[in-house]
């Protein structure tokens, strides 16, 4: 069964109770590798500055703290295979639905079922509505 390494618990620590819930569950079906939790002002300076993000500090879920958002990925990672991030975050988004949590995902914003609408796809992103 997959677990999560240190790193990963570390940054999962950093977020919302109730994206712990999920993405524990999730690993237990689901390799997957938690990149991001909480992030401070020079991280979220930073991701807005290379286009990961799309809000300035304080503004995004990420700076809250606990954290209302969490970017995890399918492990091992291949950043090019879209597919398996699409079917992760179907996954993903179907286990907090069964857990009664609600979560927004980064590669459906608008949450119509569409993928093709979207302006900014950032399919690791996973936040608490």
């Amino acid at each position: 069964m997959p677990s999560f390494s240190a790193r990963s618990l570390a940054n999962l620590d950093t977020c919302h109770e109730d994206l712990q819930k999920v993405f524990f569950e999730v690993v237990q079906h689901f390799d997957c590798t938690v990149l991001c939790g909480h992030r401070g002002k020079q991280d979220q300076d930073q991701a807005y500055r290379t286009g990961k993000s799309q809000v300035r500090w304080p503004d995004g879920n990420h700076n809250k703290y606990p954290s209302n958002a969490v970017d995890v990925a399918p492990y091992p990672i291949d950043w090019e295979d879209r597919e398996r991030f699409v079917y992760f975050g179907g996954f993903v988004l179907g286990m907090a639905n069964a857990m009664g949590i609600g979560l927004r995902w980064g590669g459906d914003w608008s949450q119509d079922h569409d993928l093709q609408d979207q302006t900014f796809h950032d399919l690791p992103h996973f936040e608490l509505i």
